[in-house]
């Protein structure tokens, strides 16, 4: 199912989530880093306050994703991808993050009614997705 929709869409999407979203970042050595953080918008990016660890892992490597937990089991989670436009801090509890969504999708696993298990599955709906990905 494709349905291209505009960056307002993602912001009601946003909206919509009960829970803060965890932040992945990759670390030097090729491993995932996930911690919680709170978003909120400026302009057209997400800024975002960052540990250290993270900060390093966005400034050397700007290819991030969000991912917003479902309030119920079975909902959709929302996950977006950005390109880190920029990042700030000295280390000290004054680190952040700005970032510009390049693609956002809903997304739950298929229910067995909907795939057979053992093919696996997911049941998506596109949110946005910019002209331009890294």
């Amino acid at each position: 199912m494709s349905i291209p929709v505009g960056l307002d869409r993602l912001r009601a999407e946003i909206e919509n989530f009960k829970f803060d979203p965890y932040l992945l970042t990759v670390s030097d050595d090729d491993c995932p880093h996930c911690t919680a953080v709170v978003v909120s918008w400026t302009d057209d990016e997400l800024l975002m306050a960052a540990g250290n660890r993270t900060l390093a892992n966005a400034t050397a490597r700007p290819s991030i994703s969000l991912l917003w937990s479902p309030a119920t089991r079975g909902g959709f989670s929302l996950i977006v991808d950005a390109t880190v436009t920029a990042t700030r801090g000295t280390g000290r509890g004054d680190n952040s993050i700005t970032a510009r969504p390049t693609r956002a999708v809903l997304h739950r696993p298929a229910t067995p009614s909907e795939h057979d298990l053992a093919a696996g599955g997911s049941d998506c709906a596109p949110v946005f997705e910019s002209g331009s990905r890294p």
